[in-house]
């Protein structure tokens, strides 16, 4: 099929229904964008950042890739948090990963998997860095959850190792770095308790001058 009518129709109905609850949305929408919040979070479909927070089109200004890596090669990403931090104002940057997270699977199983394993080595490397914690867990699962918090404190870091970050520190910006984590399995954001919001904060070794 050449035509998706079925989401086309759901566009529709969805249109709809936030004109029905505000007809005047989609016309304020169009003349600004101001969110508060930058997410930078993991492909997987089963975590939408709006929804999951309930939010509305505008809130929350969004990045993802596999696994919610913040690599600092990546030219999209660094791209996407310079928008987000010079021109839009964010005050907050959450990394949210999530448990059971196919990326962080992937990069512990020893395979395979093509194209993809040169993306998953960043998360091989953080595996590496903290194996004797994450072998000290009793079950699988436990790995592999320890890990999805491991990679999301670590990409936390490396947001803030950016110069994007720092400078805005430096003028003076407001702005906080979140790290979180969802269970898919409830619908629950845990907060890691990794927050970051000055150049004082991060170690001096990644503070540019």
């Amino acid at each position: 099929m050449r035509i998706l009518k079925n989401l086309l129709d759901k566009n529709k109905n969805w249109a709809e229904k936030v004109k029905t609850r505000d007809p005047e949305f989609f016309l304020n929408l169009s003349r600004q964008q101001h969110p508060q919040y930058l997410w930078i979070g993991c492909s997987d479909s089963r975590v939408p950042a709006n929804e999951i927070v309930d939010m509305l089109p505008g809130e929350i200004f969004v990045h993802r890739n596999i696994a919610n890596l913040v690599v600092h090669t990546d030219l999209n990403c660094l791209s996407v948090i310079q928008y987000a931090v010079e021109v839009l104002k964010v005050k907050h940057i959450i990394v949210c990963g999530h448990y059971g997270c196919g990326g962080i699977l992937a990069a512990m199983d020893n395979k395979e998997h093509g194209l993809i394993d040169n993306w998953l080595r960043n998360i091989s490397d953080i595996h590496r860095y903290y194996r004797e914690h994450i072998e000290a867990r009793k079950t699988e699962k436990e790995k592999a959850d320890f890990l999805c918090e491991l990679n999301v404190i670590e990409q936390v870091a490396n947001v803030c190792h950016t110069t994007i970050v720092q400078n805005a520190w430096k003028s003076g910006q407001q702005l906080s770095v979140h790290g979180w984590i969802y269970s898919i399995e409830d619908g629950i954001l845990k907060d890691l308790d990794v927050c970051t919001t000055s150049l004082d904060e991060i170690s001096k070794t990644h503070r540019v001058k």
